[in-house]
């Protein structure tokens, strides 16, 4: 059997991205990005690359569809058709998020108060694809917001019975006071998991109806 991981490169260890004419038509997953991502930061650490720079390709790389999309952002940094390798998941040293990515987390978990799961799919639609931390989060919350919302209807749906009524209050509680808890884990940069939770929409998904 041959081993399923990459031996190390200068750019890393991992699953190779290639760009070049030959598949600049082939669109990206996220784990394409993520490499790209991880390449850019190692220039912006080796100083080959500007805040300003740095900023703007890795916006633009996350916002990437088609292989095509990354060569104007590699082609200074190594040479057409190089394999680009990131560490896989499992190994990959967690980088802090930004202050701007744990707002947007934020604002995804605490949007379900006002707008109930349109807050977070808004969030998904106009920043999902901006980074992992932030399409973790946004996700869970929309996920969260559809089960109070599927939850409350087959409830009510039985609130003749006595047992119903108690739960749903107890979802009600859990709808007040769980997306607080975890808008202060999104600023603070951690992980959340809510609870008793249906998850029709998966994290690597990315966007709904998104291929």
């Amino acid at each position: 059997m041959h081993d399923p991981t990459p031996p190390p490169t200068p750019y890393g260890r991992g699953w190779p991205v290639r760009y070049g004419p030959q598949n600049n038509h082939l669109r990206l997953t996220h784990a394409d990005r993520d490499a790209v991502a991880h390449l850019l930061k190692e220039a912006y650490a080796e100083g080959r690359l500007d805040t300003d720079e740095f900023e703007e390709r890795l916006e633009a790389a996350m916002g990437a569809k088609v292989h095509g999309d990354l060569e104007p952002l590699l082609s200074d940094l190594i040479p057409e058709g190089t394999p680009v390798h990131s560490p896989p998941a499992a190994q990959q040293p967690s980088s802090p998020p930004s202050s701007s990515e744990r707002v947007t987390a934020l604002i995804g978990h605490y949007s379900g108060y006002f707008v109930s799961a349109l807050g977070p799919l808004a969030v998904l639609l106009i920043n999902g694809n901006s980074s992992a931390f932030v399409r973790r989060h946004v996700v869970e919350a929309l996920n969260f917001q559809l089960t109070f919302i599927v939850g409350s209807m087959v409830l009510w749906f039985f609130s003749w019975l006595v047992l119903p009524l108690v739960a749903w209050g107890f979802m009600l509680l859990g709808w007040m006071f769980l997306p607080m808890v975890a808008g202060l884990v999104a600023v603070f940069g951690g992980r959340w998991k809510y609870p008793f939770t249906w998850r029709p929409i998966k994290e690597d998904q990315g966007e709904p109806g998104r291929p």
